[in-house]
């Protein structure tokens, strides 16, 4: 091995110290993983072919071993912040482009659903300009697959008073969380421990059953959009799930067990099983 290590590898290993001190990750580890895991297995020859090559070294052609990437270099990359979620006006429970996808300074396009569109224009140029510097279309891919998971998960698309949920103090069960990690992490945890044997794997496997079986005919229907990726109404149905589902019925200091749990796991679910199929979807387009 060279002693010289290639600026992209000394980003991913700042990116794995920073998330080892990081509070509050989208979806967590097994969220991302998931979704990035199942998205690989649905590429076409052509994306699954291109997807490999853009993947940095140590990946070992493991789209979802780099999911995680964009979380870390938020510490290095400072201007990346706001692009992992949407602040929506309280209580309106509707999303608007224009109104809402900008950054605390008032940028516009700014917000999650502006990167996905701007790291999947950036990746349009893969087969001619590949091997140009005008674009780090690694980094575009992997910036691209985190945030197609980030705007699945509701509460990135969320209220603008509480941060998405990120003020509001709960009990999981008997756990001191906040509602947003809740969402990011406990219910795909509880999941996974309830009903897989605590199993990853086993999770990924069922939901890819339910994909191709009892919601193909819903997969087709999210693979749907007339143009190369659809972020804005991904972000609609995030604050609409996010007011019906994560929301609802919480205030300060709640317990939240088994009522929550039960009645919510399949929203999660669902999301991540959408973002899945869609970020395969999106890069099957790109690459085709």
């Amino acid at each position: 091995m060279e002693l010289q290590i290639p600026k992209f590898r000394i980003l991913t290993i700042a990116a794995i110290l920073a998330l080892q001190v990081s509070s509050v990750l989208p979806w967590g580890l097994d969220g991302h993983t998931i979704i990035c895991r199942l998205a690989q297995s649905r590429l076409s020859e052509t994306a699954a072919a291109a997807v490999e090559e853009l993947l940095p070294a140590p990946a070992e052609r493991d789209l979802s071993s780099e999911c995680l990437w964009a979380d870390g270099v938020k510490f290095h990359y400072h201007w990346s912040r706001s692009l992992h979620y949407i602040n929506t006006p309280d209580e309106l429970c509707t999303y608007q482009h224009q109104r809402d996808c900008k950054d605390e300074d008032g940028e516009q396009g700014r917000c999650v659903a502006g990167a996905i569109a701007n790291y999947t224009s950036q990746l349009l140029n893969f087969s001619r300009s590949r091997h140009s510097s005008q674009y780090n279309l690694t980094e575009a891919l992997l910036f691209l697959s985190h945030f197609m998971g980030d705007i699945h998960q509701p509460l990135h698309v969320g209220f603008t008073s509480d941060r998405g949920a990120n003020t509001i103090n709960v009990h999981w069960y008997t756990r001191k969380q906040v509602l947003h990690h809740v969402w990011d992490t406990n219910i795909i945890e509880t999941e996974e421990e309830r009903f897989f044997d605590s199993s990853m794997d086993d999770h990924i496997e069922a939901l890819n059953k339910n994909i191709t079986t009892v919601w193909a005919n819903e997969a087709k229907e999210w693979e749907a959009c007339g143009i190369t990726t659809c972020p804005d109404l991904y972000a609609s149905e995030g604050i609409k799930a996010a007011c019906d589902w994560a929301y609802k019925g919480v205030e300060q200091d709640p317990f939240l067990e088994d009522d929550y749990f039960l009645s919510r796991r399949g929203v999660v679910n669902i999301r991540l099983a959408q973002a899945a199929v869609r970020l395969a979807a999106t890069l099957n387009r790109i690459f085709a």
